[in-house]
């Protein structure tokens, strides 16, 4: 292979992985978006998304619309490589058996820096439910697995993940420091998290706990999400009982390995 036949190889790599990277940023996203975000002709980013897709990387979510989106195989190769497909391992049967005792659906997220990555979710056998993709990251400030997390923390740390700014997502989206802060202590009193004001998505109500590791920090999450419109407040507790029990189940099982 020639030195110009290289060339266009390595650029065509580069063109492809810059796709992948923000599919995965903005997911989901449409070919018209695509080439503005990156700077491509149509045609180019075409082209690399059917590779992606024929390589396993992305689907296309929304078949009406033709938005793309990225399928579990990054997120598998990096659980992998990072040791953390053995939460998944663990949290399975503990994710059913939560998913089959409040008939919703129960998701698992892990801490990715200043934000969370969806992991894992088992959906209830309701005709209604919530949903929302695998590999999806997530706020810390406006989701109860990311007020789960906060409330395992010390108040430094808080400052430092939420200093670069709250962001608005939905009418109701805490964004000052102060109102977190509430929410954050109202966590640590009760052992559980709550947002059931549709704070990240329209609509989606939860209830969240923190998973710990062996050294007593927060590595991950889960929650049980109820569509908003479901979401009854006497049974607050007793889902906030079984999160907590579910949660406190996969930390020790994790400390076990």
């Amino acid at each position: 292979m020639g030195q110009l036949e290289t060339s266009k190889g390595i650029s065509s790599v580069l063109s492809t992985l810059q796709v992948l990277e923000v599919v995965a940023q903005r997911q989901p996203i449409g070919v018209s978006e695509l080439a503005r975000a990156t700077s491509m002709p149509k045609s180019s980013v075409h082209r690399c998304l059917v590779t992606l897709r024929e390589a396993g990387w992305l689907r296309i979510v929304d078949p009406n619309r033709v938005l793309w989106g990225v399928t579990s195989k990054p997120l598998d190769i990096g659980l992998s490589s990072s040791g953390e497909q053995s939460l998944r391992d663990v949290a399975h049967p503990h994710l059913e058996a939560l998913r089959d005792s409040t008939n919703e659906t129960v998701h698992l997220v892990i801490r990715d820096g200043t934000s969370l990555t969806i992991i894992m979710r088992e959906d209830s056998r309701q005709a209604v439910r919530t949903y929302v993709e695998i590999g999806t990251r997530a706020p810390l400030h406006a989701t109860s697995c990311g007020l789960a997390v906060l409330a395992k923390l010390g108040d430094d740390e808080i400052n430092g993940l939420l200093a670069s700014g709250l962001d608005r997502y939905t009418d109701t989206t805490p964004t000052s420091l102060e109102r977190v802060r509430e929410e954050i202590e109202r966590t640590r009193a009760r052992g559980f998290s709550t947002n059931d004001e549709s704070w990240w998505r329209p609509g989606v109500s939860a209830i969240g706990a923190a998973i710990m590791n062996s050294a007593g920090r927060p590595v991950a999450a889960l929650a049980v999400s109820v569509p908003s419109s479901r979401f009854e407040r006497d049974k607050i507790a007793s889902y906030g009982e079984c999160a907590v029990k579910t949660a406190a189940a996969i930390s020790e099982s994790l400390a076990d390995r």
